[in-house]
């Protein structure tokens, strides 16, 4: 039986750090909309959706993925199932344990996220296929990140609404681009499994200049957001934070230098996230 921390590092917990922000804004911009108090349990509901719609993500393309992965010098030693620290069928119940507990977790949100529920596990398990015939991938990725700030805005009224999903499209962008980036490393590899991504498809060079573009339109939607929703100086500080990380990370990756791609995939996007969630909130409460 694998340990617990074996099965963190099989879903990449600690990269929740993206959509998880996200989330929290969806689900207080829902609170101060409907001028209710902060149903704390309703919050532990929506956290618990988060992790275990993302675990269920994230282990079933380690195991769609792990013949792949044995074959990739990059991770054949480093994740879990080709390493042999996690057996196929372990993490293959690890998906399904989570999508139940996914959908069960909804049941007790509103009906309309129940419903939706099977959707969202489409969305975001469907992801870990779609690098097999399509160089669109990346955006897939997107749609299933992008689905946090609206969730959790759902959670709370019960309706859909422009303010989360222009966070929602800015997810979509966001991580779109920055997965490119992350994909330069396999750009060799892919070619020669067949497998598809915007850098096999266009290059380093035009794949990079592609993830600027679609960060140029993250920015102008959190910009649009803050014009939306007529927010203060906090908004814009998170605003102006946001996306001078988001020019950083563009700075230290080049076509022939991917020394750094962890560096600008990880780090600085998490940085981002969190970074920008703080000052929405204190916007929402404080401003």
């Amino acid at each position: 039986m694998a340990s617990f921390t074996k099965y963190l590092s099989l879903i990449k917990f600690s990269h929740t750090i993206f959509a998880l922000p996200f989330a929290l804004i969806g689900f207080f911009i829902g609170v101060t909309q409907t001028d209710v108090p902060i149903n704390w349990r309703l919050f532990v509901y929506v956290v618990l959706c988060m992790v275990f719609a993302r675990s269920a993500a994230m282990a079933f393309n380690r195991y769609i993925d792990r013949e792949i992965d044995k074959k990739n010098e990059r991770t054949a030693k480093v994740r879990e199932i080709p390493n042999g620290a996690i057996k196929p069928t372990s993490a293959l119940y690890f998906v399904i344990i989570n999508c139940l507990l996914f959908v069960a977790t909804t049941y007790f949100i509103n009906p309309i996220c129940f419903y939706l529920s099977p959707v969202a596990l489409m969305v975001v398990l469907g992801y870990s296929l779609t690098k097999r015939f399509t160089a669109l991938c990346h955006l897939v990725l997107g749609i299933g990140l992008s689905l946090a700030p609206i969730g959790a805005y759902l959670a709370v009224t019960g309706r859909f609404d422009w303010l989360p999903l222009f966070y929602s499209f800015a997810v979509l962008f966001w991580v779109s681009g920055f997965d490119i980036i992350y994909a330069l490393q396999d750009e060799e590899f892919d070619k020669t499994q067949q497998l598809h991504s915007i850098p096999v498809l266009l290059g380093k060079k035009n794949a990079l200049f592609l993830s600027n573009i679609l960060h140029v339109f993250t920015a102008f939607l959190i910009l649009f957001a803050g014009f939306y929703a007529s927010y203060h100086y906090l908004y814009w500080i998170g605003c102006g934070i946001f996306i001078a990380l988001l020019v950083y990370q563009h700075t230290i990756v080049k076509p022939s230098d991917l020394s750094k791609v962890n560096l600008a995939f990880f780090t600085t996007n998490g940085i981002a996230s969190v970074v920008f969630s703080v000052f929405v909130l204190m916007e929402l409460f404080l401003a």
